[in-house]
């Protein structure tokens, strides 16, 4: 035998050649083989085991390395062949090296791989059945049990002859594991090992059920009393395979413990050496052992073997969960269970005993005895470890058994006490869901959905956590993908797709949000849960972990994000299940903030809420599909349209009656509502037929449509065109009174009456039968502002007809002014919520309230006949009413509109009919009438006097002082009269009235008014009494007149002193006004008087100052601190009753104003010095000239001139400096005063400056030329001056001695100023 070949020269020569040949590649001559030598070599007891090992492997080389070649040997003698599995099988019962056993087994398998022959697997079954069957006892089998095994595994056909024609042998292989060996043992359970989990299977389908029953209880036997980790490791191996058999389940679960169990204490040695000894109690009968052996198992220090117990308990469990789970949970296995969550961090481990918890809790056995309540702690701990993990299907499947326990826990047994367990589980549900695997991210919220229970919150309430939750939530719904039809498809197809999973995540979150809604409500019904009284006191501060803020959390994360997710999802495909927890969680938020939902409804509604639940019942919900989707979008409905009737109408809300007839009809009729919108005008024009109930039947269902379309309407939501609602309605009230009956009920002929009037504009008129019905119908409310309905079509709907608006007009135009504004701070409120931001509930109610008055502008427009009706509600009606329509008036007044040309002269007459009949009432108030007068009076003298400041100046009624003019300033003037001087409401407005009629009169035209108001001795006394009463000393200031009425006084009486004098009127009777005072006022207290009332003073010193002081209508009484002792000096009786400390001090005073910012102040001032100055050059030149040439005056122009160009260019300011050079004066100088005026104009050019200003420009300039400046002016000056004058234009001074100005008046509070009073004039 040489070191290549397989030859023994010994025998060979003896051997036929057909049995050796060359085995190899064909270049290399291969290896010479000799079968026969190779099989008298095995058979041979003189040969030694190396050469028979070196033989083997020779021979598995070739099988390996040359497929075929052996075979073809073999092939020409069967008998040969068998011959040679024959010594190789003697082989493993003699040879005892363990090394040559091994390759006997090796060179056995392959060689019958390459033989595939039937003859040769059943000849070698049959060879191991004789072995066993001639042996007493199978000490020696152990290497034919490992062959055995190991040729099943190989040729899977072995497995089916085995279990279908060799059951004695299989009988032996049971009998094998009685035998005390465990390597035997192990070895035999290797082989069934291979039997049941050969070819997927199905050999263990055909095995006779007797020997399977026996290898069951036999497993158990040799499980229980197992030492070696060989055969644990095998029989759990075994042990798993049979658990995956429904039938061996049930031997294994029902076998007896006194056929398994010993009594004797047994080891079970772990891998590590570690061995775990348990004491086995006595078991009653009905203990099962298989629960005891797998949570020895359990406790045992391998991880491979914790996990497979822990299949095999779920494999068991899911076969009959219902029989096996008890034992299970009486053995406490998921107390080790929960054990080994907490110490491992094995995938396989965790994700096995997670699944056999799953099962287990199905059990109510498991919660009864408190594992849930033991193994929270753990699986929460195990489950922050597991979403570290790579494998995701391990996160999964934890949160899947949180969910269970979470959803199983009964009520009376609490997980979480404190709030420290609560903060534990929600930081890990709160890992999962952000997960980056949306399936772990989807059962994390399942587990937030069961975890948001009542019985499941600590004390006290965790409501931060809560709203953590929710909030991370709602963050995921940015990363999900946009929904298109292409994923929908997908999603419908594919389950495990993108889209399948993003819907699968969406619908499960709308049930976790919807079961915060719940907690929400549930709590908020609970005071001690509302309040969290348990709170720590540090807590308290906070409102991030409280009810309110959780609330408001919720309804801002379903404003801004839920909804728009859920409405883009629609837009694409509708998911019934996904829309009814959608409408279920909007009807949940008109429950969580009652006081913010006025405000989310009008944006619902807005955003068409009414037109989305409507078209989804009617694509849907139609022949009862998706009841619990119908159900869903009527309660939304119900609350959406209950909210909105709220709204609409608060007083409404305060008849009950109302309210339950709406909340019935639409709780009745909603339901059955499921048609598309294109099918309700057919239902609204059907016939009714006849009706049973109230609430129910065609006719409700008409009633229930029109508030439906009424409430989305107001909305801005058209569920239909606005003609067919029209006929619709039109119809609807021709019908009700077809069949005899005139009344609708209250609140659907008020939805009617508002859906009528909004349409109205594209609806062809009304005339004939249908607008008596329309007016038959609202005869039938006995309470017409029960069906009033805050908005201006209704307004037009009703005076657009003149039937209508002869019975109505009034009362709807009433009711329009009688409206208060409903939006509180609720809405601004509701909007921080919403934006995180702030409003002012003051602005927008005043906004709101001139948006009402606006809106009646165009209904004045269209029908003038509302004026009169405004006008007779100012002079009849309470003062609330008549203040808000004297309002209306003014504004419609000041904004003319172009509604008439002449609007001002038919307004008049109406006016002045008001005020006779008032003047009358007024005379007679103290003989038993009303106080209506008085009521109404201060606001027809308002409206009057706007009436007055919007009437032009140039229009002819002001040319001649009669007609209606004259009439309205007689009538005035005697009420003024006759008011009491306490009256200042009426008192005021008519010495305003009185004052503008004079001074927006051409004087030339006012002889009349002057001659009458002078022969009123009333309005003389009235005057002379506000006058005195400002000045008494004894008065307390809160006796005093009020400023405005002063100024009033002041402004008429300067007005009658021009004017007299002008005319040379009669006077009957004169006021007395001290002149001291008035100086005192301007020079010392000028700092405790209101502006305007300065410039009344001013105004009326320079009227009086104008007449020389000596006046008609004034007399005027001095002191010593004005003209000095008597007897009065030459100069002092010159200038009488001012004089010349008078004149002093009155010329200080005006300085000191001219420095006052205010415009008015300012004019008034520059008049009034302009006055003084000319007085003083007519009575005492010498005075003039020293007033006018006080150092002062140059301190005054320096100020006025250095501040600024618009103070430059100012007319006040220029007719100051002309004034002083008119009177000589030396304190104005060329340079820097003239020539910064000079340079200011040629920068700003002719086309920037009013024309008051160039006017003002152009009378300086013109006294530069004729005054004597020091030093002289030089040519260059004169050229530059005439340069100036020529850009300004070619009118001459003396062409317009004033500024050609509009005489405007304008309101400075409750005081008319006429503007061409404070128009500067030159001296």
């Amino acid at each position: 035998m040489t070191s290549v070949d397989i030859v023994f020269d010994k025998f060979h020569f003896r051997h036929d050649p057909k049995w050796s040949g060359r085995l190899g590649p064909a270049e290399g001559g291969g290896m010479l083989l000799c079968v026969a030598c190779v099989i008298e070599m095995i058979d041979s007891e003189d040969i030694g085991s190396v050469r028979k090992s070196f033989a083997l492997s020779g021979i598995s080389g070739v099988l390996r390395c040359s497929p075929g070649a052996l075979r073809e040997l073999l092939r020409q003698d069967n008998s040969v062949s068998l011959r040679f599995t024959a010594s190789l099988l003697g082989m493993l019962q003699t040879v005892e090296d363990q090394a040559t056993l091994e390759k006997v087994d090796q060179v056995l398998v392959q060689l019958l791989l390459e033989l595939q022959s039937e003859l040769s697997y059943r000849f070698v079954l049959d060879e191991i059945h004789k072995q066993l069957s001639d042996q007493l006892g199978v000490k020696g089998f152990l290497p034919t049990f490992n062959f055995l095994g190991n040729l099943v595994e190989a040729v899977p056909n072995v497995a089916n002859s085995l279990v279908t024609q060799y059951v004695p042998l299989l009988e032996h292989l049971c009998s094998a594991l009685l035998y005390p060996d465990e390597a035997l043992k192990a070895s035999v359970l290797y082989v069934w090992q291979k039997l049941f989990g050969t070819a997927g299977g199905s050999a263990a389908q055909s095995l006779p059920v007797a020997i399977r029953d026996r290898v069951c209880i036999l497993l158990l036997q040799t499980l229980a009393n197992a030492s070696s980790p060989q055969l644990i490791n095998n029989c759990v191996a075994l042990l798993w395979l049979l658990v995956q058999l429904g039938e061996a389940v049930s031997v294994l679960m029902n076998s007896p413990t006194d056929q398994i169990m010993c009594p004797e204490n047994q080891n079970i040695h772990a891998d590590n050496g570690q061995i775990l000894s348990q004491n086995q109690e006595q078991q009653s009968p009905d203990k099962c052992p298989l629960p005891l052996m797998l949570k020895k198992l359990l406790m045992s220090g391998d991880e491979t073997l914790q996990a497979t117990s822990a299949r095999c308990i779920a494999s068991v469990l899911v076969h009959s969960p219902s029989q096996c789970s008890a034992p299970f949970i009486k053995a406490d296995v998921p107390e080790f269970l929960f054990d080994r969550l907490a110490s491992s961090q094995s995938e396989v481990l965790l994700w096995s005993a997670y699944s056999c918890l799953v099962l287990l809790t199905e059990d109510p056995l498991f919660f009864s005895q408190c594992h849930s309540v033991y193994g929270i702690e753990s699986l929460v701990r195990s489950l922050k470890e597991a979403l570290q993990l790579t494998n995701l299907e391990v996160p999964k499947q934890g949160l899947l058994l949180l969910t269970e326990i979470l959803e199983r826990q009964p009520p009376s047994e609490r997980l979480f006490p404190s709030g420290s367990g609560f903060d534990a589980v929600s930081e890990a549900v709160l890992g999962g869901v952000s997960s980056s695997c949306l399936l772990v991210a989807t059962q994390a919220v399942n587990a937030a959905s069961a975890l948001f229970r009542l019985n499941h919150q600590s004390r006290p309430v965790q409501y931060g956590k809560i709203e953590g939750l929710i909030e991370t939530i709602t963050n995921r719904f940015s990363e999900l993908p946009p929904p298109s039809p292409a994923h929908r498809r997908s999603s419908k197809t594919d389950p495990n797709s993108q889209a399948s999973r993003s819907e699968g995540f969406l619908l499960r979150a709308l049930v976790c949000f919807q079961a915060a809604c719940r907690l929400a409500e549930e709590c908020s019904s609970e005071p001690v849960l509302k309040e969290n009284t348990f709170t720590a006191p540090s807590k308290h501060s906070h409102d991030q972990d409280s009810l309110e803020s959780l609330c408001k959390c919720l309804l801002r994360c379903c404003d801004s994000v839920w909804i728009p997710t859920i409405i883009r999802m629609c837009e694409h495909a509708i998911n019934a299940q996904i829309l009814q927890y959608f409408y279920s969680i909007l009807s949940s938020m008109f429950t969580l903030l009652p006081s913010f939902m006025l405000v989310f409804a009008n944006k619902l509604a807005s955003s068409g809420f009414y037109r989305l639940p409507l078209e989804h019942k009617g694509l849907l919900c139609a022949g009862n599909r998706h009841p619990y989707l119908n159900s869903s979008c009527c309660g939304f409905l119900q609350k959406l349209s209950m909210s909105l009737l709220f709204q609409s109408d608060p007083a409404s809300g305060s008849c009950q009656h109302d309210v339950e007839e709406v909340e019935n009809l639409l709780l009745h009729n909603l339901p059955s509502l499921c048609c598309r919108l294109s099918d309700w005008p057919s239902l609204l024009c059907e016939a009714p037929g006849l009706q049973l109930c109230e609430y129910k039947g065609p006719r409700a269902t008409q009633y229930c449509l029109v508030i439906i379309l009424h409430l989305a309407l107001q909305q801005g939501d058209r569920l239909l065109p606005d003609q067919t609602v029209f006929s619709s309605v039109v119809w609807l009230l021709h019908s009700v009174q077809a069949q005899g009956s005139c009344a609708l009920p209250r609140s659907v002929l008020r939805s009617a009456l508002y859906l009528l009037a909004m349409t109205q504009d594209k609806s062809p008129n009304l005339d004939g039968a249908p607008l008596n019905c329309i007016s038959k119908a609202l005869s039938s409310c006995q309470s017409f502002p029960s069906l009033y309905i805050h908005h201006p079509a209704l307004l037009h709907f009703i005076w657009h007809y003149p039937d209508l608006a002869e019975k109505y007009g009034p009362l709807v135009l009433e009711l329009w002014l009688n409206k208060q504004a409903q939006h509180g701070d609720a809405e601004q409120t509701m909007a921080a919520i919403l934006e995180k931001g702030e409003s002012h509930a003051d602005e927008g109610q005043d906004q709101e309230q001139d948006t009402e008055t606006m809106e009646l502008l165009p209904l004045i427009e269209k029908y003038p006949s509302v004026i009169l009706t405004l006008l007779d509600m100012v002079c009849t009606r309470e003062a609330v009413l008549a203040g808000r329509a004297l309002a209306v008036l003014e504004v419609l007044i000041r904004g003319q509109r172009d509604y008439e040309a002449d609007l001002c002269a038919n307004l008049r007459p109406a006016l002045l009919q008001a005020l006779q009949r008032l003047s009358v009432e007024n005379m007679g108030l103290g003989q038993g009438h009303t106080a209506q007068a008085v009521n109404s009076l201060p606001l027809v003298l308002k409206l009057l006097c706007a009436l007055q400041a919007s009437d032009p100046p140039s229009s002819s009624s002001y040319s001649k002082m009669d007609g209606v003019h004259f009439k309205l300033l007689y009538h005035v003037s005697n009420i003024a009269g006759r008011l009491k001087p306490t009256d200042t409401g009426s008192l005021l407005p008519a010495l305003s009235y009185l004052y503008c009629c004079l001074s927006l009169s051409p004087a030339h035209c006012t002889d009349r008014a002057v001659s009458v108001l002078l022969s009123n001795s009333g309005l003389m006394d009235q005057l002379q009494t506000v006058s005195s009463s400002s000045s008494a000393p004894s008065l307390s200031p809160s006796a005093s007149p009020p400023s405005a009425l002063l100024c009033c006084s002041h402004l008429l009486l300067s007005s009658l002193i021009t004017l007299q004098h002008f005319h040379s009127a009669q006077v009957q009777k004169s006021i007395s006004w001290s002149l001291d005072t008035a100086v005192q006022r301007l020079l010392v207290q000028k700092r405790n008087t209101d502006n305007l009332l300065l410039v009344s003073y001013l105004r009326l010193l320079q009227a009086l100052l104008d007449a020389d002081l000596a006046s008609a209508v004034v007399r005027l009484s001095t002191g010593p601190g004005l003209v000095g002792p008597r007897p009065l000096g030459v100069e002092d009786g010159a200038l009488y009753p001012l004089g010349s400390r008078g004149a002093q001090c009155l010329s200080t005073a005006l300085s000191g104003l001219l420095l006052q910012k205010h415009e008015l102040l300012l004019r008034a001032s520059v008049n009034c010095l302009s006055s003084l100055l000319g007085f003083l050059q007519r009575k005492s030149p010498a005075t003039a000239k020293y007033v006018a040439c006080q150092p002062w005056s140059r301190f005054l122009v320096h100020c006025l001139l250095s501040s600024g160009e618009s103070a430059q260019l100012h007319p006040a300011t220029l007719r100051l400096i002309t004034i002083l050079l008119q009177h000589g004066s030396t304190s104005v100088l060329w340079e820097p005063d003239l020539l910064q005026v000079t340079e200011a104009v040629e920068k700003r050019g002719r086309e920037v400056l009013s024309e008051e200003a160039a006017q003002a420009i152009r009378l300086l300039l013109s006294q530069i030329q004729s005054s004597v400046l020091q030093p002289p002016l030089t040519e260059e000056h004169k050229q530059r001056v005439k340069a100036v004058m020529e850009s300004l234009g070619l009118q001459m001074p003396s062409e317009s001695c004033s500024p050609n100005l509009p005489g405007n008046i304008v309101r400075v509070g409750d005081v008319s100023i006429c503007l061409s009073d404070f128009t500067g004039k030159a001296g």
